[in-house]
C-alpha cells in the first residue's frame, strides 16, 4: 500500500475540478483511495485543458488529411509540405486566464509554450502571430491587461528571436473579465526529419532538459479549465514565469541535440508539465513510466512530489533517449549550460509509478491517464436563428464621409500600429509583408523566391449571432487574407475559445462553429492540422463570445510576387471583385454608429470563396493586379480607407445612387477589392467574365484625397490621423 499523507475530502476532489462520478471512476480504476499526488495527477490529466473532455467528439468531426498533410492533429504541432523536401510545423495555443491574472507573464510563457511546441518538433521558428481580446476600453482593468499582455508577447518574442508577422486585437465587453491571448507559432523543418512524442522501447532513459522546477505554475491546467468568480488574484500563483533567454537555449541545444540521432520521443513540458509529458509519452507508445523524482533538477528546496508533477516552470522537456547517445546527448545540453537529468525509465507494464525519497507516492494506469480519459457528449442546444436585418431600418449618415471618419477611429477598426511596433518584425531578415495587411509574408530562408504567407482571424459577434455561419466565415477570411497577397491557402489551426460547456447554449455554439469550420476547410482545402480548445471562460457567470480563432499558412513560389493591400500608383483602376454589397446584419456600421448590435450576420457562400479567392491569387500571380483587399469588417468604405491610409493616395469612386450607405458599408462575403494598371483593366475584368467572377470598376487611385461621388471628399491625412492616433491616445491615459 501507497501511504496516504493527507486525507482525501469531498472539498479536495472539488477544489482539483474533479466531479464525483469522476472521483468515483478513479477509486474503481485503482481499487483504493488516491494519494495525494495521485489525486493531483488526475486532476491534471483529466481536466479540461488536457483531456478535451467536453469537445473531443465534436473535433473528431474536422478533417485533417490533405495531400500535403504529413502530421495531423495529436502532436505537439501539425506538419504541412511546402515542397523542396521542407515543411512549415505550426500550431496556436491560448494562454487566457493566466493573461488576465497576470498580463505579462500570462502572455509572455503563451508565446513560449507555443514556440516550444514547434522546435519540439524539430522545427527552427520563423514566425509568430497572436489573436488577442479585451473588454471594452472604458473597463477599469482593459489598459492595464492590454499594457501588460502586449509588453509580455513583445518581451518573450522579442528576446527569443522571431518575427511577430501578423495578429489581431478586438475589444468587446463580454472580455471585460476574461481578456483571450491566443498564441501562434509556426518554423520549418526538412520534411523527413520530425520528430514525434511517442516513447518507443522497454528499458529506454527518460531524460529531463531545459531548465530547473520550480513551484510556479503548480495547478495551472487546472486553474485554466474553470470559471472565473472574484478570486482571480488568489490564483496568482498558478501563473507560470518565463525566461526567453533560456528558451533560446533549450531551442539551440534540443536542434543540435537531434542532430545526433538520439531522441527516439521528445515532448514539450507545457500544460501540467512533468505530469502531462510523461504520461503522453507512455501512453501513445503502449509503454509504462517510472520517474525518480529526487533526480528532477529543482531550483526550491523540499519541494513535495505534489509540487513536482504539478509544476508548470517554463523551458523544460521530456525525452526518451537511445542509452548508447546519453553522453553525446549530455554534451549538448552541458555545453549550453542546461540542465540534463536521468529521471526515469520506459517500462512494459503500463503503469505510472512515481518514487520519491525511495518510496512509492504514486502508481497509476497511464492509458486511463492518457488517452482513455474521460469523454463527455454534453447537451448543446442550437442558437436560434436571427432575422435578416430590413435594410430600411438602417439610418443613413448625415455625411457619409464624416461617417467613415469615425469609423477607422473606432477601438476595433484603429491601427493597431501601437500594438504591433512593439514586437520584432524584421528579425532573421526574411519579412516581406509585416503587420498592417491582409497577411504577413516572409522569405523561407535558404530559398531565393519561396515565401510563406500567415494570417489569424475570426469574427466573434458573427459566430454568436450564428455559429455556423461565423465558424465558416473565420475560416474564409483566413482564406481570403492569404488569397489577397497571392499565396495558395495550404492548411490551418484553430483555438477554440468557449465559455462554459456545461451550459446547453454554450455548447451549441461550439457545435455550431464547429460544423461551420469543417464545412469551409473541406470547401476551401485547408485541412485543420492542429490546434487548442479553451473553455470555461466565463467570469461570474457572464461567458465571452464564442471565439473560434483561425489561423492559415499559405504557400507563395515567388515571394517577389506577393502584392500588399495599399494603392500603388496614380491612374490605378481601383475594382470590386464580387457584388455590390446589401448585408449589414451584424455590421459595424450598425454597431458602432447606430448603436444596434443585431440581425443574421452575412452568409458565407463557399462555392464563391473558392471561385472568387482562385481568381484573385491567380490573377496577382500573373502580373495583372498589383493591390489587393479583402473585404471585412466595415465593408467596402473601410476597406477603400485602409488602401488609401497605407499609401497616402487618394481615389475617387462612385456608389450606387439609392442606398449608398447600404453599399458602402455593407458585409458580404468572398469580396475583395484591387487595382491594377489602367491599360490592364479591361483585359482583367474579361478575365473575371470568363471564370463567372462578379467584377466591376468602382473609380481610380488619384490625389490625397478619398472622393465618393455625390457624397463629397476627405483628405486621406484627415483620415490616417483619427485612425493611427486612438490606440497611442488611449493607452497614454493614466
Amino acid at each position: 500500500m501507497i501511504p496516504n499523507e493527507i486525507q482525501i475530502t469531498p472539498e479536495l476532489i472539488a477544489e482539483h475540478g474533479l466531479s464525483p462520478d469522476e472521483y468515483e471512476r478513479i477509486l474503481e480504476l485503482i481499487g483504493r483511495e488516491p494519494t495525494i499526488t495521485e489525486l493531483g495527477i488526475f486532476s491534471a490529466m483529466w481536466n479540461e485543458h488536457c483531456s478535451y473532455k467536453s469537445s473531443k467528439k465534436w473535433l473528431r468531426t474536422l478533417p485533417t488529411k490533405g495531400p500535403r498533410v504529413l502530421q495531423g492533429p495529436g502532436e505537439n504541432a501539425g506538419v504541412v509540405d511546402i515542397d523542396d523536401g521542407q515543411a512549415i510545423v505550426f500550431k496556436m495555443e491560448s494562454h487566457n486566464h493566466p493573461s488576465y491574472i497576470e498580463p505579462y507573464q500570462g502572455a509572455a510563457t503563451g508565446v513560449g509554450g507555443i514556440l516550444r511546441d514547434v522546435f519540439t518538433m524539430g522545427a527552427r521558428p520563423v514566425a509568430a502571430m497572436n489573436a488577442l481580446r479585451f473588454g471594452q476600453p472604458e473597463h477599469e482593468r482593459t489598459r492595464h491587461i492590454v499594457s501588460g499582455v502586449v509588453a509580455g508577447v513583445g518581451g518573450y518574442g522579442n528576446c527569443f528571436g522571431v518575427p511577430t508577422v501578423g495578429g489581431e486585437v478586438n475589444f468587446h465587453p463580454s472580455y471585460n473579465g476574461n481578456c483571450l491571448v491566443n498564441a501562434f507559432a509556426a518554423g520549418l523543418a526538412d520534411s523527413d526529419k520530425i520528430f514525434l512524442s511517442e516513447a518507443k522501447g522497454v528499458g529506454m532513459p527518460v531524460v529531463y532538459l531545459g531548465a530547473k522546477t520550480g513551484r510556479d505554475g503548480v495547478g495551472g491546467a487546472t486553474m485554466a479549465s474553470a470559471e472565473f468568480d472574484d478570486d482571480s488574484e488568489e490564483k496568482r500563483p498558478t501563473v507560470q514565469v518565463g525566461d526567453p533567454f533560456s528558451e533560446k537555449r533549450l531551442m539551440e541545444a534540443t536542434l543540435e541535440l537531434m542532430k545526433t540521432g538520439a531522441v527516439i520521443a521528445i515532448q514539450d513540458m507545457g500544460a501540467a508539465g512533468l505530469t502531462c509529458s510523461a504520461v503522453e509519452m507512455g501512453a501513445k507508445g503502449n509503454l509504462g513510466v517510472d520517474l525518480d523524482l529526487n533526480k528532477v533538477p529543482c531550483r526550491e528546496e523540499n519541494m513535495s512530489p505534489y509540487e513536482m508533477m504539478l509544476s508548470e516552470s517554463q523551458e523544460r522537456m521530456l525525452m526518451v533517449l537511445h542509452p548508447e547517445k546519453r553522453e553525446a546527448a549530455e554534451a549538448v545540453f552541458r555545453k549550453w549550460e542546461l540542465d540534463f537529468a536521468e529521471v526515469g525509465t520506459t517500462t512494459d507494464n503500463l503503469r505510472f509509478r512515481i518514487y520519491h525519497n525511495g518510496q512509492e507516492v504514486a502508481n497509476l494506469p497511464i492509458k486511463e491517464l492518457g488517452d482513455e480519459a474521460p469523454e463527455y457528449d454534453r447537451p448543446w442546444v442550437e442558437t436560434p436563428k436571427l432575422a435578416q436585418i430590413d435594410n430600411a431600418s438602417v439610418e443613413a449618415p448625415a455625411n457619409l464621409l464624416d461617417s467613415l471618419h469615425q469609423m477607422v477611429a473606432m477601438p476595433d477598426l484603429a491601427s493597431r500600429r501601437w500594438v504591433w511596433e512593439q514586437y520584432d518584425t524584421m528579425i532573421q531578415g526574411n519579412t516581406k509583408q509585416r503587420p498592417g495587411g491582409d497577411a504577413g509574408v516572409i522569405r523561407v530562408d535558404g530559398s531565393e523566391t519561396k515565401g510563406l504567407a500567415f494570417s489569424v482571424d475570426v469574427t466573434p459577434r458573427y459566430c454568436k449571432a450564428e455559429p455556423i455561419e461565423g465558424g465558416k466565415q473565420a475560416v474564409a477570411e483566413c482564406w481570403r487574407n492569404l488569397n489577397a497577397v497571392g499565396a495558395e491557402p495550404l492548411a490551418t489551426t484553430d483555438n477554440l475559445n468557449f465559455g462554459n460547456p456545461e451550459k446547453p447554449e454554450i455548447m451549441g455554439q461550439f457545435v455550431g462553429c464547429i460544423k461551420g469550420i469543417g464545412e469551409a476547410c473541406e470547401a476551401l482545402d485547408m485541412p485543420i492540422v492542429s490546434g487548442n480548445v479553451s473553455l470555461y471562460n466565463e467570469t461570474s457567470g457572464e461567458a465571452i463570445l464564442p471565439t473560434p480563432a483561425i489561423g492559415a499558412v499559405g504557400l507563395l513560389p515567388d515571394v517577389m510576387v506577393s502584392v500588399g493591400n495599399g494603392f500603388v500608383e496614380e491612374g490605378n483602376v481601383v475594382l470590386l471583385i464580387g457584388e455590390q454589397g446589401s448585408e449589414m446584419g451584424q455590421s459595424l456600421y450598425l454597431r458602432d454608429i447606430l448603436g444596434r448590435e443585431e440581425g443574421a450576420p452575412p452568409p458565407v457562400d463557399l462555392s464563391l470563396e473558392k471561385r472568387h479567392g482562385d481568381f484573385v491569387r491567380n490573377q496577382i500571380r500573373a502580373g495583372a493586379i498589383n493591390a489587393a483587399h479583402d473585404l471585412s469588417d466595415g465593408g467596402l468604405g473601410v476597406s477603400v480607407a485602409e488602401m488609401a491610409m497605407k499609401s497616402g493616395l487618394g481615389a475617387d469612386i462612385e456608389l450606387p445612387a439609392e442606398n449608398a450607405h447600404i453599399a458602402f458599408y455593407a458585409e458580404d462575403q468572398a469580396r475583395y477589392l484591387v487595382t491594377c494598371a489602367a491599360d490592364k483593366a479591361e483585359a482583367l475584368l474579361g478575365e473575371a467574365e470568363k471564370a463567372g467572377v462578379p467584377a466591376s470598376k468602382l473609380g481610380f487611385v488619384t490625389g490625397k484625397d478619398l472622393k465618393v461621388v455625390g457624397h463629397g471628399s476627405i483628405s486621406v491625412a484627415k483620415l490616417r490621423s483619427a485612425h493611427e492616433d486612438w490606440f497611442p491616445n488611449y493607452m497614454s491615459q493614466s
